[in-house]
C-alpha cells in the first residue's frame, strides 16, 4: 500500500474516528458515580439543577457540571475556647467541641461560606448566653443538662444550612486563680462547719441517752417502790386480818417478831462485837415464843 491509498483510506475514515471519539467522550461525560461519603451539586448554566447521591448517575454532558463535591462524613471542629461570666459574676473559660455533619449539601454551599467559622461563631455566643443564665455551682453540677441545652440551641441556628449538630461537648470549665482560691476556702469552711454540726449532733445524742437512762432507771426505782409497797400493803392486810381473827394475841405477837428481827440485824452488823441489849430484850423472845405456842 502507497502513501498516498493510506492517506486516502484515514481521509475516509477520519468522520468515524471523530464521531467514535465523541461518543467515547459524551458516555464519560454523561455518566458520574459517587462514592459513599460524598453528594456531588450540579449546576446546569450556572443554577442549582440537583444533587447526586452515591453511585451511578447520569447527567447531561457539556449541561451539567459537578461544581461542589461535599463529604457527608461527621466532623469535628476544632476544640475551642471561650470566656464566660456566670450569673453570680464568675469569669470562666469554656472549652467546648462540636460534631456535624452536612445532610443538605445544595444549602449549605449556597447559603453559607465558611462553614466551621460560622458554627464555631454561633457555639460561641450561644455559650456565652446560656453561661450567663446560670450560677457557677449549677455550671459545675448541671453540665450535662448545659450540653444538652447548648445543642439544641445550635441545632436551631444552623437548620437553615443543612447541616445536622450530632454531638457537642464541654471539655472543661476553667477558673482563675483568685476563685480558685476563694472555693478553696469556702469548701475548707464548709467542711469545718460540718465537723463542728457533727460534733454537737454527738453531744446532743449522748444527752439524750443519758436522760433516756435516768428516765429508765426512775421508772425502774418507782416500779420497785410500787412492788414493795403491794408487797407491804398485803402483809399488813394478811396481819389484819390474823388480828381480827384472833384480837390482841396476833397483833403482840406481830410486835414481838418485830423485836427479834431488830435484834438479830443489831447482831449481824459488821464490827460490832459487843452489844448491849435492853432491859425486855429477853423477855420480848419468851414472849414470842409464847405466843408462837399460844401460850399467854
Amino acid at each position: 500500500m502507497t502513501e498516498d491509498d493510506l492517506l486516502a483510506l484515514l481521509s475516509g475514515s477520519l468522520p468515524y474516528l471523530l464521531g467514535a471519539l465523541l461518543l467515547i467522550l459524551v458516555v464519560f461525560k454523561g455518566i458520574r458515580i459517587v462514592s459513599q461519603s460524598e453528594k456531588h451539586v450540579v449546576e446546569r448554566f450556572g443554577r442549582l439543577h440537583s444533587v447526586l447521591g452515591p453511585g451511578i448517575n447520569f447527567v447531561v454532558p457539556f449541561l451539567d457540571v459537578i461544581a461542589h463535591k461535599i463529604s457527608i462524613l461527621e466532623r469535628q471542629l476544632p476544640t475551642a475556647s471561650q470566656d464566660a461570666i456566670t450569673r453570680d459574676n464568675v469569669l470562666v473559660q469554656v472549652d467546648t467541641s462540636v460534631f456535624y455533619r452536612i445532610i443538605e449539601p445544595e444549602k449549605t454551599v449556597y447559603r453559607i461560606r465558611d462553614v466551621d467559622a460560622a458554627i464555631a461563631t454561633t457555639v460561641a455566643g450561644i455559650v456565652r448566653a446560656e453561661i450567663g443564665k446560670m450560677d457557677l455551682d449549677d455550671v459545675q453540677s448541671n453540665r450535662s443538662q448545659l450540653i444538652s441545652t447548648i445543642k439544641s440551641s445550635v441545632e436551631d441556628a444552623v437548620d437553615d444550612w443543612g447541616i445536622e449538630v450530632t454531638r457537642a461537648e464541654i471539655l472543661d470549665v476553667n477558673l482563675d486563680q483568685a476563685t480558685r482560691d476563694a472555693m478553696l476556702q469556702q469548701l475548707n469552711a464548709e467542711r469545718a462547719r460540718r465537723a463542728q454540726v457533727t460534733e454537737a449532733e454527738g453531744k446532743k445524742r449522748s444527752v439524750e441517752l443519758a436522760a433516756d437512762a435516768e428516765l429508765y432507771a426512775a421508772q425502774q426505782t418507782a416500779k420497785a417502790r410500787r412492788i414493795q409497797a403491794e408487797a407491804e400493803a398485803y402483809a399488813t392486810g394478811v396481819v389484819a386480818e390474823a388480828i381480827a381473827k384472833n384480837g390482841l394475841e396476833a397483833a403482840q405477837y406481830q410486835v414481838a417478831l418485830k423485836q427479834v428481827e431488830a435484834l438479830n440485824a443489831l447482831g449481824n452488823g459488821a464490827g460490832k462485837q459487843t452489844i448491849i441489849l435492853p432491859a425486855n430484850a429477853l423477855e420480848a423472845f419468851g414472849d414470842a415464843f409464847k405466843l408462837l405456842k399460844g401460850g399467854r
